[in-house]
């Protein structure tokens, strides 16, 4: 008896330790798997389309239940992460190690002052000053006394974000307009410093996006935002003299924002209203603050124009016969008196990005094949050919940029240059005698060689057979045969150009054997209106073919692998890296998504949140049924279903004003119910900022680092 009972006990007592495995097992799974979220049905009706909603209510942000959730998906992806908080910590030494901690950026001229910013070493924020001119010829001299605009350290001292999204100072130069934002969430506050005494005036408005001087320097016109975020009111004001603001426009259309800025020659103040396809301009005489404001050209629709003046002449560029833009003038007291003269003709695969008007020239940054190049007229010798010149560049894939070209009267052009390979170097090019001057480049310390590293731009056929360009960087002696790992970048929405572009944290990937490419995707500026035009609206599917394209092309020239390919987007970004995951899971091994745009229907059903209603021209209106069904085709969160996915993290703001925290939040608590791969998902919010991340740059290099320790984990490199 005393035998049996001991075998019972033994028996029992396993079924009881075989019990409790399982169930510690099946914790670890759980936990392994991620929160679960709770769920509370919502059916959503739209044109007949019903669908159930069950994480709705992610959306109220007083809901009880969503701050506990969050932080228990801040503590999951804690807990998966920390094993490689190791590699982290080497990440962030080797990326911080790169950085010249003490510099000073390329001072400017502005009046009588050079303007500069600098950051000094352990200080998560710049510092800006200025310095006096020097002589007649307003030379700059390091040697002047310094003036302090701005030190953001001792301004961010107590705050867990702080940006500086406006500074325009008085053209007497004594005042500085200056807007802050302590949330991320683009809740900026126009403020007002008088530069001599850094002291504030007891003057401060809310919900502030542009601003601009009168030539009195004692008149301010600003733009307040609505409550979607909308910049939709044009206000006068004479801060200090206890006289209210004045009112002077309203945006009524919904489609549109506006900006309020000055000429480069201070001759006029514009107003520009626009939408992603149609803007018009008003302007107003800078001497006459309180006079009437006049229209340059009426909108029409699909036409897009922005404008300088010089010499009672206003310089448009404008696509008014076609999607490309040409550069004319129009006599600046009657616009839309006569034939505009046109200097430059529209042109396909011809993109005139930007125009700089001075005294007595004019430069045209300009696109050919997706590569910039720099158009310098002398506007002294008229028509002539000899009178234009082409600045080009050599390297098969590069960024040029326009720099704080602030001076009207001058003969030089600042512009900063960059390569996936070369760190940007900034030049002065005399626009006289053709000659570049090397100002500076990027310090990268730690002994960086560019001819240690190779770029390449090839091409990638979409299914409609369009040629899509990639441009790459890798290690020239970690190139072996064979695929290795690499993480594709894209974007490809809004017309906004991914420009092959010089990166120092990004070689701690490169200096690990990962190759580094860019997707420069239909939806994207890089080749022009056309371009953009061609991966938006109704043809947004193009952005997504083409990317996976890219992808496809990389595999087939054996640069990778299905197994070594990462993926990475932020934003719009984001919905680019939902929407191919969604329809090719199988071809990629991990994503990294940031802020990303995953609820597409919901949110552009959602008038009153930002972005929204200016957007319509970019993705559609669910509204109407047709565009409904575009959207509806991609949108990451209503096409997720069951089935394997790659590795992925996921991460957001709290305070995200453009893609709000909810979107991801949603997207992955309805990806864990339906993954069935044990891959992980990892979704962090950072509960102090917006969609740009964190403001100090030290916190800003450690998400880098983070997400670099990720995407190191899932190619097995674990140091």
């Amino acid at each position: 008896m005393k035998d049996l009972t001991r075998t019972a006990l033994r028996h029992t007592r396993s079924t009881i330790g075989a019990l409790l495995l399982a169930g510690l097992a099946t914790l670890a799974m759980a936990q392994a798997a991620g929160p679960v979220a709770p769920k509370t049905p919502q059916d959503v009706t739209v044109h007949g389309d019903a669908r159930t909603d069950d994480y709705f209510w992610m959306r109220q942000r007083d809901d009880p239940r969503l701050l506990p959730h969050l932080k228990s998906e801040n503590a999951h992806a804690e807990a998966w992460l920390a094993p490689h908080r190791g590699l982290q910590k080497t990440l962030y030494d080797e990326m911080l190690g790169r950085i010249q901690q003490d510099d000073e950026a390329v001072p400017w001229r502005q009046g009588r002052w050079w303007y500069s910013s600098r950051t000094k070493e352990g200080a998560a924020y710049p510092i800006h000053i200025r310095r006096a001119a020097v002589g007649p010829d307003r030379r700059f001299d390091p040697a002047a006394p310094e003036q302090v605009l701005f030190d953001l350290n001792r301004m961010a001292e107590g705050k867990k974000y702080l940006s500086l999204p406006l500074q325009e100072v008085s053209p007497d130069g004594r005042r500085v307009a200056f807007a802050t934002d302590e949330t991320g969430g683009r809740d900026y506050v126009l403020q007002l410093r008088d530069i001599t005494t850094g002291r504030d005036l007891d003057w401060r408005v809310p919900e502030v996006s542009s601003a601009a001087w009168a030539a009195d320097s004692r008149t301010l016109f600003y733009v307040t935002m609505d409550a979607a975020k909308r910049s939709h009111q044009l206000w006068r004001a004479v801060p200090g003299s206890g006289k209210p603001a004045v009112l002077v426009h309203t945006e009524p259309d919904a489609r549109f924002d506006i900006q309020v800025r000055s000429t480069r020659d201070g001759r006029w103040l514009v107003l520009e209203t626009g939408s992603k396809d149609e803007s018009d301009a008003r302007v107003l005489d800078a001497r006459a603050p309180t006079s009437a404001w006049r229209t340059v050209l009426p909108r029409r629709p699909g036409v897009l124009y922005d404008l300088d003046h010089r010499a009672g002449l206003f310089y448009l560029r404008i696509n008014d016969t076609g999607p490309d833009f040409r550069l004319v003038t129009v006599d600046a007291r009657a616009p839309q008196r006569g034939t505009p003269t046109e200097l430059i003709a529209a042109a396909p695969g011809l993109m005139l990005e930007r125009v700089d008007v001075f005294r007595h020239h004019l430069v045209v940054t300009e696109r050919r094949n997706g590569l910039h190049a720099l158009r310098v007229r002398d506007l002294r010798r008229g028509a002539a050919a000899a009178a234009e010149h082409l600045v080009q560049f050599d390297e098969a894939a590069y960024s040029v940029e326009a720099r704080q070209n602030a001076e009207f009267d001058t003969t030089s052009f600042r512009f900063a240059y960059e390569s996936m390979v070369t760190p940007a170097t900034v030049y002065d090019y005399q626009l006289d005698t053709r000659e570049r001057v090397l100002r500076k480049r990027q310090p990268v310390l730690g002994g960086y060689d560019p001819a240690r590293y190779a770029t390449e731009r090839i091409s990638a056929r979409a299914p409609d057979g369009t040629a899509v360009p990639v441009s790459l960087v890798w290690r020239r002696d970690l190139r072996r045969p064979g695929p290795q790992p690499l993480l594709l970048y894209g974007y490809g929405s809004y017309g906004a150009p991914t420009d092959p572009f010089f990166s120092s944290p990004r070689l701690s990937l490169l200096d690990r054997g990962v190759v580094f490419a860019i997707a420069h995707i239909r939806g994207g500026g890089e080749l022009g209106r056309s371009w953009y035009q061609a991966g938006k609206m109704e043809r947004k599917q193009n952005t997504f073919s083409d990317f996976i394209a890219s992808a496809e092309t990389l595999i087939a020239r054996g640069f990778t692998s299905p197994a070594q390919l990462a993926i990475l987007g932020g934003s719009a970004g984001g919905l680019l890296m939902g929407a191919v995951v969604n329809q090719r899971p199988e071809l990629f091994r991990a994503v990294v998504s940031e802020v990303p745009f995953v609820d597409v229907i919901n949110t552009m059903l959602d008038e009153t949140i930002p972005l929204t209603t200016s957007e319509f021209q970019e993705w559609g209106n669910p509204k109407v049924l047709a565009q409904y069904r575009w959207i509806r085709a991609y949108s990451p969160y209503d096409n997720l279903k069951p089935g394997a996915y790659p590795a992925m993290l996921v991460r957001t703001g709290l305070n995200d004003s453009q893609v709000p925290y909810w979107e991801p939040a949603k997207y992955v608590a309805k990806l864990r119910t339906l993954k069935t791969d044990a891959n992980p998902l990892l979704f962090k919010v950072n509960l102090e900022v917006g969609h740009g991340g964190s403001s100090g740059r030290f916190d800003a290099l450690n998400e880098r680092a983070e997400a670099y320790a990720f995407l190191l984990a899932q190619w097995g490199i674990d140091k």
